[in-house]
């Protein structure tokens, strides 16, 4: 049973930053792709960033165009965790934050294309 736990969530004031954890279990880690999304209150759950299986594309990243320049994602295998690290933050990225896995190692930003997804973490930035 695949189970994806986030954590790192929590209050900051804009321009701080944060770092997200997904730690999971259940499978090999390494061979599926990771995202993260976010939903905020009101709004569709939307893509942030990805990131494929290293075995199969050396790790290959996208992002959101809201999140690039300020936000990386980032995988340890032997940890089993996916991590993004938010920078520069802003009060219009406050959501709750959820990690997602696929079942092969490419990179997806539709929520469809993700099979399993954690309890999310919430994200609020301050002005």
């Amino acid at each position: 049973q695949v189970q994806l736990v986030e954590s790192g969530g929590g209050l900051v004031q804009a321009g701080g930053s944060l770092r997200l954890s997904c730690a999971a279990s259940g499978r090999t880690f390494s061979r599926y792709a990771m995202g993260w999304f976010r939903q905020a209150p009101g709004k569709e759950r939307e893509f942030v960033a990805a990131i494929a299986a290293i075995v199969w594309s050396g790790a290959i990243t996208r992002y959101a165009d809201s999140a690039k320049g300020r936000f990386t994602i980032s995988r340890d295998n032997a940890k089993n965790t996916v991590y993004l690290q938010m920078n520069s933050l802003k009060p219009e990225d406050t959501a709750v934050y959820y990690c997602a896995s696929r079942n092969n190692g490419y990179t997806a930003t539709e929520r469809s294309e993700y099979s399993y997804w954690g309890q999310g973490t919430q994200v609020t930035v301050s002005s």
